[in-house]
């Protein structure tokens, strides 16, 4: 603990890369977090850009807040890497993550907090919504693209809810410090973390009301942005352990099914038509990495 008040102490970490005014926003919205005497926080940011682009962020809002935080950067490149860092440099009792294009709602941790103890977990998980600062084409609100599903709080979450888009966990949870995210997962690390964690009998609820806001800039309606992504989604799923011959053939049934298809869903509308084609280069990423192919180089999609 670092207050020294006998509270029990949260860790709030974010990993950031190359998006400081998207990180100043998301300070912002922690220093206005209620606590209700239950607990402190400090703050953990680990920059995953060697340039150390957030620091300058970090240290002025340190300054201004009061809060305390702890800076570290990752110089290797991925999110996996870049979770393990924060991990190793957060010192509370608690640990939470949210991401560095989310802001918080004031209760925020708070209802975390309340929620885990509640129902006796080892983490709990929120919700996550998106917020467009400028007015998205129709069919990206239509299509759901950056819509993602709540529950019933209490819910005790199968590996496949498990986010760490924001979450709170007990400490006991990352063990000895063996390697918490594993990095050969460019995406979907934290899927992986949770369903190695249930099956050595840990258990998360959702809690509905510990609501945060992912910004959803223009550059992320851009086709070329949702393709790639797609692309290294599809790719990262052969690293999962429950990766098989099912998987292969439901791909090379789909790629074929999709792309016959493609040009009768237009007419039913542009956002269910980039449905369809996410879907695709979902299975055409997972067939490429097959045979070696991996045409997103990056370990992040930033364009």
């Amino acid at each position: 603990m670092l207050s020294g008040s006998g509270l029990p102490h949260i860790s709030v970490c974010a990993c950031t890369y190359k998006r400081p005014d998207l990180l100043v926003r998301l300070l912002a919205s922690l220093a206005g977090q209620e606590t209700e005497g239950k607990f402190t926080f400090s703050v953990v940011i680990a920059d995953n850009d060697g340039a150390r682009s957030g620091e300058a962020v970090a240290r002025k809002f340190e300054e201004g807040s009061g809060i305390p935080v702890r800076y570290c950067v990752e110089s290797r490149q991925g999110i996996a890497l870049a979770r393990n860092k924060a991990v190793e440099s957060a010192d509370g009792d608690f640990v939470s993550f949210i991401d560095d294009d989310e802001f918080a709602t004031p209760r925020w941790l708070l209802t975390l907090f309340d929620t885990l103890h509640r129902y006796g977990a080892d983490g709990s998980l929120g919700p996550v919504k998106p917020h467009f600062d400028v007015e998205p084409p129709r069919w990206v609100v239509k299509g759901g693209f950056y819509d993602r599903p709540s529950y019933p709080t209490g819910l005790v979450i199968d590996w496949r809810k498990g986010r760490t888009g924001n979450v709170l966990l007990r400490r006991e949870v990352f063990g000895n410090g063996a390697t918490l995210f594993r990095p050969e997962f460019r995406t979907g690390e934290d899927q992986d973390f949770f369903r190695r964690a249930i099956d050595k009998g840990m258990k998360f609820v959702w809690c509905h009301e510990a609501l945060a806001y992912e910004v959803v800039p223009p550059m992320r309606w851009n086709i070329t942005f949702l393709l790639k992504r797609a692309l290294l989604r599809g790719a990262t799923s052969l690293a999962h352990p429950t990766f098989g011959g099912r998987d292969v053939l439901k791909s090379l049934i789909a790629v074929p099914a999709y792309l016959l298809a493609l040009p009768f869903v237009l007419i039913w509308g542009q956002g269910r038509f980039m449905s369809l084609l996410i879907s695709l280069f979902d299975h055409l990423g997972l067939l490429l990495a097959l045979v070696g192919i991996h045409p997103v180089k990056d370990q992040y999609v930033t364009e």
